[in-house]
């Protein structure tokens, strides 16, 4: 069982990831051309605005509370982009791509960071076991919203690559995106997650832990 304390280190992790992810999604649509999330108020780092009552709140202590603080996801209110605005077709696919490499750059910003401690001789464990945690739900999210589900961010890209036809019987799929979402996440309880752990473990191993 996870340890409460490092529960609250994903939820530090969860709320950096999540916040950075969806005010990249709004960055790059008002670079393309698109001011939506700009005249929203989203455009800030100021998590408030991003905070979604489940997503960001309920389901992240549910899914702790159930799990007796095992796992942990959630997600933040998504930017509103308007594909129109776009001066390109494909910009739409810079837009998604934005949230989960902004996750990446986190993950490895947090990784190089522990490694750099690590190497000047600073060994504070808990230190260590933030940074990981950040890494970790980091990279989660990251991974997870790459998944071609409607609405994640794979799904967007996936759907420039389609043909029209092709795109009309995808989109059929979103009103049961959700369900798959949930799914994963709960239904193959963390089946998901674990995919993950060798990656967990090469970061742990550069940190030197």
């Amino acid at each position: 069982m996870t340890s409460w304390r490092d529960a609250a280190y994903l939820i530090i992790g969860l709320l950096i990831g999540v916040v950075l992810h969806e005010y990249m999604h709004g960055r790059i649509a008002d670079w393309r051309g698109d001011h939506t999330a700009r005249n929203a108020g989203r455009l800030t780092l100021n998590p408030i605005p991003h905070i979604d009552p489940f997503g960001t709140i309920l389901l992240p202590l549910g899914l702790l509370v159930l799990t007796g603080g095992a796992m942990v996801f959630g997600y933040a209110k998504p930017v509103p982009v308007n594909p129109y605005f776009l001066k390109k077709r494909h910009d739409m696919v810079l837009v998604a791509l934005g949230g989960p490499v902004t996750n990446f750059a986190i993950a490895a910003i947090f990784t190089g960071i522990g490694a750099i401690l690590n190497a000047v001789g600073v060994h504070a464990i808990e230190v260590f076991r933030l940074l990981f945690a950040i890494v970790e739900i980091n990279i989660v999210l990251g991974v997870f919203n790459l998944l071609p589900i409607p609405p994640l961010d794979g799904s967007h890209v996936l759907e420039y690559f389609l043909s029209d036809s092709a795109r009309d019987t995808y989109e059929r799929l979103a009103p049961f995106g959700f369900i798959i979402i949930l799914v994963i996440v709960w239904g193959t309880n963390g089946a998901f997650f674990r995919l993950l752990n060798p990656l967990f473990r090469w970061v742990a191993a550069a940190m030197g832990h």
